[in-house]
């Protein structure tokens, strides 16, 4: 692989990170609620989420996928399923009725709902499949590139993750007052289970 065929490829994942996803949107919330101090958990669900999907991607699953209609509709309504109980339970979340620092969500709940979200998103695995391989060179070694091409976007989707934590997280002082929080908490849960609606109508391509 030479260099500029890897720096194609990261001009190519950055246009891809931009746009804002199921993902994204719960890190958005979380980090809203919780502040920075929950942004690193959620970084690291993140990372460990798209280097599942991409590993499983390029190991078949995502042509798996991608011809089954089976094993994708059971994937998308796990996913879909998981993004609205996500989304009912920041709408259903307790919100104290005097102003008060954000509170964290425990870092594993929040590594592990950052994860699942991630890794259980169809489309990003068949995505995967036929995304990374154009960058592959043919006749050399396979492995080698896979890896390098998968670590650049795991590392690339944290930092973009991280980015979008960070932000909210400045923000979360602001929502220290019961009616603001309540609201966020709303929003976003409406967000996560309109994300979780789109993800459940959403057909192979």
């Amino acid at each position: 692989m030479t260099f500029e065929i890897w720096l194609a490829f990261v001009a190519a994942s950055a246009v891809v990170l931009a746009i804002p996803g199921p993902t994204i949107l719960l890190v958005i919330g979380q980090s809203l609620g919780a502040g920075r101090r929950g942004a690193l958990p959620l970084v690291a669900g993140v990372a460990l989420g798209d280097l599942t999907a991409m590993t499983l991607s390029l190991a078949g699953l995502g042509a798996v996928l991608a011809t089954s209609a089976t094993a994708f509709t059971i994937v998308k309504w796990l996913g879909a399923a998981y993004l609205v109980w996500l989304g009912v339970s920041l709408w259903r979340a307790k919100v104290p009725e005097q102003d008060a620092a954000a509170v964290a969500l425990p870092a594993i709940r929040a590594m592990r709902d950052a994860y699942v979200v991630t890794a259980l998103n169809p489309k990003s695995i068949a995505f995967f499949v036929a995304f990374v391989p154009q960058f592959i060179v043919a006749g050399a070694a396979f492995a080698p590139q896979a890896a390098i091409l998968i670590a650049t976007f795991v590392v690339m989707a944290a930092a973009n993750a991280a980015l979008y934590a960070l932000l909210a997280g400045q923000l979360a002082g602001a929502v220290r007052r019961p009616a603001v929080r309540r609201f966020v908490n709303r929003a976003g849960g409406t967000m996560l289970i309109g994300a979780g609606v789109a993800t459940a109508a959403m057909r192979r391509a």
